[in-house]
């Protein structure tokens, strides 16, 4: 197994985010995560990335309160749960985060290249950048374009390109289609199509269930930080219950 996720709890302050909760994702494997606003999606995300450790650290001693967290997350047999998150990069494990966020003051150009900064080889840094450019061949023509000038769907395209500079071994995604066009969401989804295609594996959050369904292997429905349904696209639609109340479909 890829990434083991077991009892994870993650509260702020006495707001509980995640309540026990355990995933697994395999080599090569597309598993999406879904369920209503507010259901922890993005938090477990965050924190499998180690971006929730870092916000502990930032808030300790604040009036917000500090961060508990609780529970092991593995990669490739390793437990990630107490490292920094570039030491996650490191291993593979690359976060995408929600809504297209990128480096609005910098060219889209160096935006990808920020993606790579753990990359010492100039010559596997070029093949990566032709292999994004293969992908989002939008972003080869906004080269030198400001980030900050881009269209929604091109922010987005980056984001996702940026998180393949490094060539992860897991790519986690967060609500990538927010705010999309049909059309665009349309050809957003056909990339990460093809990138599950080449191999990698995904973690992805989505508000689009039924598009979501298309793509994964295996689905986890969230609800107020845990796992309350998991399994297969088909078998999770023919539970009248799940359908209807936690996927509005």
């Amino acid at each position: 197994m890829l990434l083991e996720v077991n009892s994870l709890t993650v509260c702020y302050a006495t707001a509980m985010l995640l309540n026990a909760l355990s995933l697994s994702v395999d080599e090569g494997e597309l598993v999406s995560l879904v369920g209503p606003n507010g259901a922890g999606k993005s938090t477990l995300l965050r924190t499998i990335s180690g971006l929730v450790r870092w916000e502990k650290g930032v808030m300790r001693g604040m009036r917000a309160g500090d961060i508990t967290i609780e529970g092991t997350v593995c990669f490739a047999g390793e437990r990630i749960d107490g490292l920094a998150a570039h030491e996650i990069v490191k291993r593979g494990l690359v976060h995408c985060p929600e809504r297209g966020k990128v480096f609005p003051e910098m060219t889209v150009t160096e935006n990808l290249k920020a993606g790579a900064y753990l990359c010492s080889d100039k010559r596997e840094l070029q093949r990566n950048l032709e292999m994004v450019y293969q992908l989002f061949s939008v972003l080869k023509e906004r080269g030198n374009q400001l980030s900050g000038t881009l269209s929604g769907g091109e922010r987005q395209m980056l984001a996702i390109g940026r998180a393949l500079m490094f060539r992860p071994r897991l790519l986690c995604i967060d609500e990538p289609s927010t705010g999309l066009a049909a059309r665009l969401k349309d050809e957003l989804f056909g990339r990460i199509k093809q990138i599950k295609g080449s191999g990698i594996a995904m973690l992805l959050v989505e508000q689009d269930v039924s598009a979501a369904f298309q793509l994964a292997d295996r689905n986890y429905v969230l609800s107020h930080g845990r796992v309350i349904a998991e399994g297969t696209s088909e078998k999770l639609l023919q539970d009248e219950t799940i359908r209807k109340t936690y996927l509005g479909l």
